[in-house]
């Protein structure tokens, strides 16, 4: 019996299944024409990507007006594209400098900057956000052509902010080209002309404008003048001028500089219009950063050589730059450096270099954990070597501000950093005035004699095996002479006070050069003494001729008293003579100058040895 109930039990279902069966599927058949339905009314109603791209950034651009720098703590605190903050978290880039907030926040809102900062403070980062964000509100394609220039006064700026640029804007759609001098002119004219952000060099980008028919800058919306005082400081304010008068006065300028000269200024009139001032560290209370040491010795010139030696190898584990006056120094100190083998990575950075021997340079020292650059003021300016420990100064910089940027290579984003400066007796008293007066804090300190190592011997050991090392050694001596005789300010830099022949021995030659340049200064010199000296006879056998006269006039009272009068009239115009004679030989003196052999052009003199 109990197996007959379940039999019928399991049948019951059976029999009354089929009804939910059917209607199961009279509900699925309407269910699908509703889903079809909806999804048909969806597809209908749905706007098209460009339209919602362009509510997105009417909704960035209503929010600009509301932007308080002050409690822009993250860069999403800015109304900023979700395209560009993820580039910026990609590079590791997660709250802004103060720089780079205050200039963020005027330029997104479409105003012309003039910016000041500490070199070190993350001024490429704050120019390169208002780039981005100017192009993706126009929607600017390959096909619109230039939408921003960004110009650079070295060619290796210019590549390392291009770096930063592929790193921040990876994520949007814009097409971006490195134009500097070095690479092949016609691949770039190929390529130039739809090319939405380009990055340049001043004197190339004059040759594409002169050179390229196919490159204008109709449609340029923003400007961008990086480390502007750097630029004209190397003699391209003609370029410059010339470059800013074909470009439409409807852009954006945002113009940078580490120093606010006169010239800056002029240049400031002539591109912006209205600019908002943004002087991060106007109110410091020094002009370098927090976190770096410095510190000066002074040793005697041909001690040099041995010093940073012995430096070297007391510090094999840290990464150090060396700046050096000139490239024929770079090139020589270099080459005999890697021979004697200090127990580290060297290399070395110049003018003289190709451009792709630059750039592999740069990215080896960037990629090394500890290593030694020697570098001429080419590496002072604007490049961002991370974890640099020592910036050594081995010849004195031309000016404070140029000391100011050497150091600028270490102790950046608040990182630490130490200096250490090598002074001549001769440079001493006048460079550390000048550092005291743009608020350099600076100490003197002493090196221990004992300490150095000597390297002399093995220098000589090295000129007599190899004669293009003596060559070179030759050249290094009379370049480094000739940067010290153009250096304007006279009271820091004297050739004449230097001990060439000691010189000469500490480089590994056994007799110093012949240098026909500064012999022929040296008797110019020592004939304009010789002047002087017979002008002070002539002055005294003429004040003994008019004490005679007094002492005859002194018979009679009257005629003493006017003749002392006459005679202090006479000794007037004297004087007046004597001051009028020494003007019309200096000026022959100037004449002869500038015939001397220096065989040196003249952008080379207005660079005073930078490069």
């Amino acid at each position: 019996n109990l197996k007959k109930r379940k039999k019928e039990k399991k049948r019951e279902p059976a029999v009354n299944d089929a009804d939910p069966v059917k209607s199961f599927e009279r509900w699925k058949k309407k269910y699908s024409k509703t889903k079809a339905r909806v999804k048909r009314e969806r597809v209908q109603k749905k706007k098209p990507e460009w339209q919602v791209e362009k509510e997105y950034i009417d909704r960035l651009v209503s929010r600009y007006g509301d932007i308080n720098i002050k409690e822009a703590v993250k860069f999403s605190d800015f109304p900023i594209s979700k395209k560009t903050l993820l580039g910026l978290q990609g590079a590791q880039y997660r709250q802004p400098t103060e720089i780079q907030r205050q200039t963020i926040g005027f330029a997104l809102q479409g105003k012309d900057v003039l910016g000041a900062a500490k070199t070190g403070s993350g001024k490429t980062l704050a120019f390169l956000v208002p780039v981005l964000e100017c192009l993706y509100r126009q929607q600017w394609s390959s096909m619109d052509g230039l939408g921003a220039l960004i110009i650079s006064p070295t060619r290796e700026l210019a590549y390392q902010t291009f770096e930063v640029l592929r790193k921040v804007g990876k994520n949007h759609e814009f097409s971006a080209g490195l134009i500097i001098g070095g690479k092949d002119l016609k691949s770039e004219s190929e390529r130039i002309h739809c090319t939405n952000i380009v990055i340049c060099t001043p004197g190339r980008l004059l040759q594409h404008m002169d050179e390229t028919a196919t490159f204008h800058a109709s449609d340029l919306h923003m400007l961008v003048l990086d480390e502007a005082d750097r630029i004209l400081d190397m003699g391209f304010a003609d370029t410059l001028n010339a470059i800013v008068e074909n470009l439409p006065k409807s852009r954006q300028t945002l113009l940078f500089s580490a120093t606010q000269t006169k010239s800056v200024k002029d240049l400031a009139r002539l591109s912006l219009k209205d600019p908002e001032y943004v002087w991060v560290h106007e109110k410091a209370k020094f002009s370098t950063p927090a976190t770096l040491e410095q510190s000066y010795v002074v040793c005697e010139l041909h001690q040099k050589v041995n010093m940073l030696y012995s430096f070297i190898k007391s510090h094999l584990k840290k990464k150090v730059i060396v700046f050096f006056a000139c490239c024929k120094e770079v090139q020589y100190l270099f080459r005999v450096f890697c021979r004697l083998r200090p127990g580290m990575p060297l290399l070395a950075l110049h003018g003289k270099q190709q451009q792709m021997k630059r750039v592999e340079v740069y990215n080896d020292f960037l990629k090394k954990q500890n290593a030694v650059l020697f570098a001429t003021d080419i590496a002072a300016r604007g490049l961002d070597f991370p974890a640099v420990n020592w910036v050594l100064q081995f010849d004195c910089p031309e000016d404070a501000d140029t000391y100011i940027h050497r150091v600028g290579r270490t102790a950046r984003y608040k990182e630490g950093g130490e200096a250490l400066l090598l002074l001549l007796p001769s440079e001493e008293k006048g460079m550390v005035e000048e550092l005291q007066e743009k608020k350099v804090p600076i100490n003197k300190i002493q090196v221990n004699p004992e300490k150095l190592q000597n390297v002399q011997q093995k220098l000589e050991a090295f000129l007599a095996q190899e004669k293009e090392q003596k060559e070179r050694a030759q050249r290094c001596f009379v370049s480094y002479l000739r940067s010290i005789f153009l250096m304007k300010n006279k009271e820091v830099f004297d050739v004449f006070k230097l001990q060439l022949h000691e010189y000469a021995l500490s480089l590994g030659l056994a007799v110093a050069p012949r240098v026909r340049f500064l012999n022929k200064a040296q008797a110019q010199r020592t004939a304009k003494e010789g002047l002087r000296e017979e002008e002070e006879e002539h002055s005294e056998e003429e004040e003994e001729l008019r004490r005679f006269k007094a002492q005859l006039s002194g018979k009679v009272p009257h005629e003493y008293s006017q003749s002392s009068e006459d005679s202090s009239e006479d000794e007037g115009s004297g004087n007046e003579q004597d001051v009028d004679q020494p003007k019309v030989l200096l000026v022959s003196e100037d004449d002869d100058l500038q015939d001397l052999d220096l065989t040196i052009s003249q952008s080379t003199v207005k660079a005073a040895s930078v490069i």
